[in-house]
């Protein structure tokens, strides 16, 4: 699977694009270097449907379920999301800053939103990812590393792992070494 991206846009070809009002300029010279991984469902443990595209889009309906009522006033974003399926939807510019991990900091820098990009997975801490999630993220991470130099093979973190003790994602049924695999596979490949 190849997955291509655009560096005059940001835009990843053959996704979804959902455009996402939740964004910002990065800070002056200050490209992406760090690949952030995340887990989301709504409702929490629910997959499918529109939910996550209306969070992200500020469309949640607060009514439409009682956990969305907590959430709906909320000003997130991610720069993609994975399905279930391994459908690729974006919602912000890969240039731009997407709202995705909130108070952070990596190797004691700050404010990783500001250097990082931001994939979620639909999943939770319980349920393990699919095939296809693991086949469209290793082809996502790839793409990243050749359209950002910055960006290596060790600066791929979980939420988890930049928010410790406030976040828990992608969970621990995320096959970091699976990933990895997919990784090493895909170089032996080109190679």
């Amino acid at each position: 699977m190849s997955v291509v991206i655009d560096n005059a846009t940001g835009l990843v070809r053959h996704a979804r694009q959902v455009a996402s009002p939740n964004y910002d300029a990065r800070p002056e010279a200050c490209g992406p270097n760090l690949i952030v991984v995340h887990a989301i469902s709504l409702p929490p443990g629910e997959y499918g449907g529109p939910w996550i595209d209306h969070l992200f889009c500020n469309r949640l309906d607060a009514t439409g379920h009682p956990y969305f009522a907590e959430i709906a006033c909320l000003r997130v974003s991610a720069h993609m999301l994975i399905r279930r399926d391994g459908e690729l939807v974006q919602y912000v510019p890969l240039n731009q800053r997407a709202w995705h991990a909130g108070e952070s900091s990596y190797e004691g820098r700050q404010a990783c939103n500001d250097y990082s990009i931001g994939i979620e997975l639909e999943g939770d801490d319980d349920t393990a990812y699919t095939d296809a999630q693991y086949t469209m993220l290793s082809a996502v991470c790839i793409a990243l590393e050749q359209a950002f130099p910055d960006i290596q093979r060790d600066r791929i973190v979980g939420h988890c792992d930049i928010s410790a003790g406030r976040k828990t994602d992608p969970g621990p049924l995320f096959d970091w070494d699976r990933l990895t695999g997919l990784l090493q596979a895909s170089n032996s490949a080109r190679c």
